[in-house]
């Protein structure tokens, strides 16, 4: 009952559900008037409800996902944190600014590795827009209020996508002579990330977090219902191969 009752809410009273069922009502009302148009807005409904169950959501960002996997032993000289978004101006406890949920995923592991290995950590993430926070400052606040040690943490604020992940981190790690990058971001970001990474002549030690799908899934109820998250699963998707594509190319 659990499960029909969530079933029935999610597809029917929240987006992208209601959507989708007002689409599809709206069609059906069209056809005996204007079958063209009752035809494509019957065909978004489906491209939506299809990019919106977890099926589909899954089987887009495993094959991401899975491209690497966290080594058992570490070895590279240096911790590399791409930052993946940030609040500018929200209260915390000491200080403003907070991390996205996948930045946060990120720090979270970057800060496990450090108390495992005690490597320095470069965090890589500027601002996108003259208002927005620099995630590599807020990160790095938020370390040392861990307990990870200020000369521990170096930042680098001025990239606003992979690619200038890349290009300014190499200036650092030249200067401070770290050969070895041990590279953390999403798992659906890394493969992205290694081939920006590469175009660099940087080798880096792939250490993949914030993982989006579970290991082992399985059918249920829910598997069909249009759910807002597993839009956004499959979206992350959708862009990271096209990103994929652009970087390869």
């Amino acid at each position: 009952m659990l499960y029909l009752t969530k079933f029935l809410y999610e597809t029917f009273l929240l987006p992208p559900g209601i959507f989708i069922v007002f689409m599809l009502a709206l069609g059906i009302w069209l056809w005996r008037h204007e079958k063209r148009a009752a035809i494509a807005l019957i065909s978004i409904a489906a491209l939506l409800y299809i990019l919106s169950i977890s099926i589909v959501g899954d089987l887009l960002i495993k094959p991401l996902e899975g491209r690497y996997h966290p080594p058992a032993n570490i070895k590279g000289d240096v911790i590399v944190m791409l930052g993946g978004g940030s609040v500018a101006g929200t209260p915390d406890i000491d200080g403003v600014g907070s991390l996205t949920g996948s930045s946060a995923n990120r720090l979270l592991a970057a800060a496990r590795i450090y108390k495992k290995t005690g490597l320095p950590i470069i965090i890589s993430g500027g601002k996108l827009y003259s208002e927005s926070a620099s995630d590599a400052i807020v990160a790095k606040r938020k370390l040392i209020g861990l307990g990870i040690p200020a000369d521990k943490v170096i930042t680098e604020d001025k990239s606003r996508n992979t690619w200038e992940n890349a290009y300014y981190t190499l200036e650092i790690l030249k200067a401070r002579h770290f050969k070895r990058p041990v590279l953390v971001t999403s798992a659906f970001h890394m493969w992205r990330s290694v081939i920006d990474f590469k175009k660099f002549g940087i080798s880096v030690e792939p250490y993949p977090t914030d993982y989006m799908s579970d290991v082992n899934s399985s059918l249920h109820l829910n598997s069909f219902a249009p759910y807002f998250g597993e839009l956004t699963k499959s979206t992350i998707a959708i862009r990271e191969y096209i990103g994929i594509a652009v970087a390869t190319l």
